[in-house]
């Protein structure tokens, strides 16, 4: 049970790590390559679906995405889902998700997808793959501080947002994905979580069973998007 002062801290907490600012891009993050050791055209690569999380955009995936470009993938193999932050889960965003994705395959010429998802998008990722189709369709899916399990501070905006009360511990959403197989299908999961992580408390909420499940050190909430060993994480995650 909260305290009286502990719905207060909640807010103060959630409030801060919102407004903080984005990890800002490295100014150089691309590998110089001479004449004669220049790449030849890489060959296609599963494209990957990049999903933000509550109360951002996709401009947040700048630093991921130009580790991508260098680890080889082409633009036309990137795509930053754009999406209202403060709709439901499960009767709205999985549905839209699993629309832009089918769009992807379309578009690529792909089979499957990878998606890799940030803090609340973790949860509209993972509805998808779980009930909506996209184990059928769905390479690997990566959580970036997901609240898989739920965080306590989504309770000081719960009560008049939906997709707050989507990720409070023990929501209708919450609690149907990690009843049965918490990772379905043939899909590869991982998850990247802090321990010292503002918004997702309690940090465990994070990894999944059955996942890879990396600990980042101590990075707040947002750093993670532009942290240089995650990012390699997730990379090394997205090829094996």
């Amino acid at each position: 049970m909260l305290t009286p002062r502990q719905p207060v801290l909640a807010l103060l907490a959630l409030c801060l790590a919102l407004l903080a600012p984005f990890p800002a891009q490295a100014a150089d993050r691309t590998p110089h390559w001479s004449a004669a050791g220049a790449p030849g055209p890489a060959a296609p690569r599963v494209p990957v679906v990049l999903v933000h999380g509550y109360n951002a955009d996709p401009g947040v995936w700048g630093a991921l995405r130009e580790d991508l470009k260098a680890a080889g993938y082409a633009d036309s193999e990137l795509f930053s889902w754009g999406y209202d932050t403060h709709r439901s889960v499960n009767e709205v965003l999985a549905g839209q998700l699993g629309a832009y994705a089918e769009q992807v395959r379309r578009q690529t010429g792909a089979a499957r997808v990878d998606i890799v998802a940030h803090s609340f998008g973790s949860l509209v990722a993972r509805w998808y793959v779980s009930f909506g189709g996209g184990a059928a369709t769905v390479n690997h899916l990566v959580s970036l501080a997901g609240p898989n399990h739920g965080t306590s501070t989504a309770w000081a905006c719960a009560l008049w947002d939906q997709a707050c009360r989507d990720m409070t511990p023990g929501s209708y959403v919450v609690r149907s994905l990690a009843g049965g197989d918490e990772t379905p299908g043939a899909v590869k999961y991982a998850t990247f979580w802090s321990n010292c992580d503002e918004v997702i408390n309690p940090d465990a909420s994070v990894p999944l069973a059955g996942a890879v499940n990396t600990p980042v050190g101590c990075l707040k909430h947002n750093d993670l998007l532009g942290d240089d060993a995650t990012s390699a994480g997730v990379r090394a995650f997205l090829a094996s």
